[in-house]
């Protein structure tokens, strides 16, 4: 949350030198700074939200998500996939996959997990909100202008469904997911947002996000990483 502190203050003082491009570009790298920070900081929660309601499963303080995984993601997310466009901005296939990807987003938490969980708030939500209303602005920008040609849509197309396909479905379910993990999200973390007892509302039965470390395991989880 410091590095979006910084940049936002950054951009308050020199946005008057940059392109319109630039500028969304990296308000759009700082959207998703709050986003994650969102998920895993305040209110946090999210790890017991996609362990206990997207991809429920009987560890799931630790898979198929887990603190290795969700670290590695977001890290390459953010620094990687969201801040090199802003660099380039006039290579227009390579902001329009971010972009794409946090319209995504807002998919996953305004829409998929609030019908999950029969509710108007998700975690992660908010920065995701951020992150669709930059994205149409984007897109609006660079239709109204013309300077997206064909080729940038369908570059910036499958490059956002590659990361899509690397980053989320290989790398953090598949790759990196690990029933045994060390890395287990901690109970605090799997008690936020209540995700515990609106499963159970919902189910009528009981149903635990934490605690659940294998007897062999004597690793000692930590806290989470905040984003």
């Amino acid at each position: 949350m410091v590095v979006a502190v910084g940049t936002t203050l950054y951009l308050a003082f020199a946005w008057h030198d940059m392109t319109i491009l630039r500028i969304l570009l990296l308000a759009n790298f700082v959207a998703v700074l709050i986003h994650q920070f969102e998920e895993y900081g305040f209110p946090g929660g999210f790890p017991a939200v996609v362990n206990g309601v997207i991809r429920p499963s009987s560890t799931p303080n630790r898979y198929p998500l887990n603190r290795n995984s969700a670290m590695v993601t977001n890290l390459l997310g953010a620094y990687a996939f969201f801040l090199i466009p802003v660099f380039f901005p006039t290579v227009i296939w390579l902001g329009l996959a971010p972009v794409l990807f946090g319209i995504g987003e807002f998919v996953v938490h305004g829409i998929v997990a609030n019908i999950r969980l029969r509710t108007l708030y998700s975690p992660g939500l908010g920065g995701s909100v951020l992150l669709l209303l930059i994205g149409i602005y984007y897109i609006y920008y660079i239709h109204i202008t013309g300077i997206a040609s064909v080729w940038d849509w369908v570059i910036g197309l499958v490059y956002f469904l590659l990361v899509v396909y690397i980053a989320e479905i290989k790398m953090a379910f598949t790759w990196l997911a690990d029933k045994n993990s060390p890395f287990a999200f901690s109970e605090a973390e799997m008690r936020r947002f209540n995700v515990q007892e609106k499963i159970e509302r919902l189910t009528g039965r009981t149903h635990i996000l934490h605690s659940q470390v294998p007897k062999s395991d004597n690793f000692e989880p930590a806290d989470e990483a905040k984003k």
